[in-house]
């Protein structure tokens, strides 16, 4: 990157980030470089730095962690569409998630329990629905409420194994985000949760895939159109 010489130094400190985090400069997990390495790299102060970062935070590209740091969350820029081999990705990602949310799913019923299921409804209910202003954000709540369902498997692998994947998971998030792929609302996020609380992994199972049948189908029509 080059030091910034245009007027509005906070908007062109973002766009400059964002150039680089597109051109995946950093991987999706990897750590930005701290304020103080981009404030000397592009020349502003730290305190544009920190603007920029919570503007590309709230546009889900950037995630800041208390006390570890800010991370690459998507190397994707939601508002742009969806290229062919980008269509083709997520629906390898997708694809790969709801087999880990279908069994997790199934293994929840099998498992659950009051408590279980009331920890679930009180993280959907602060998920909410997506209303914009801060993707970010959202894509944190709506993380925890399928991270919550895998850990209610009870499985150990299968939590590690979310958690390995969970940069790619979040991206599958913001792609619901934009205008292409439906995002699923609360009533499909509710269901899973009424079908974990019958105990019946075949009503789990039914749920999660319904739950993702919208999203693949939609990305199936994409790449076939």
């Amino acid at each position: 990157m080059r030091p910034l010489t245009k007027t509005n130094l906070a908007d062109t400190a973002i766009e400059a980030i964002r150039g680089e985090i597109l051109s995946k400069r950093w991987a999706v997990g990897e750590k930005l470089p701290n304020e103080a390495t981009l404030s000397a790299t592009l020349s502003v102060s730290r305190g544009t730095i920190r603007e920029a970062v919570r503007v590309l935070a709230s546009q889900g590209l950037l995630e800041t962690r208390q006390g570890s740091g800010t991370f690459i969350l998507s190397t994707i820029d939601a508002a742009l569409p969806l290229s062919m081999a980008r269509r083709a990705s997520l629906r390898d990602l997708f694809e790969a998630r709801c087999a880990l949310d279908v069994e997790a799913a199934r293994l929840a019923a099998s498992r659950q329990s009051a408590g279980t299921v009331s920890g679930l409804r009180a993280l959907l209910a602060r998920r909410g629905n997506f209303a914009g202003g801060d993707p970010a954000g959202f894509v944190e709540r709506d993380l925890a409420f399928h991270k919550a369902v895998i850990a209610a498997s009870g499985n150990r692998a299968m939590i590690e194994i979310y958690d390995f994947f969970t940069a790619s998971i979040a991206e599958t998030i913001v792609a619901t985000l934009g205008n292409d792929i439906p995002e699923p609302d609360m009533q499909a996020h509710a269901d899973i949760i009424d079908a974990i609380a019958t105990g019946d992994p075949q009503e789990a199972d039914a749920a999660v895939r319904r739950f993702m049948a919208p999203v693949i189908t939609a990305l199936d029509r994409m790449l076939h159109s």
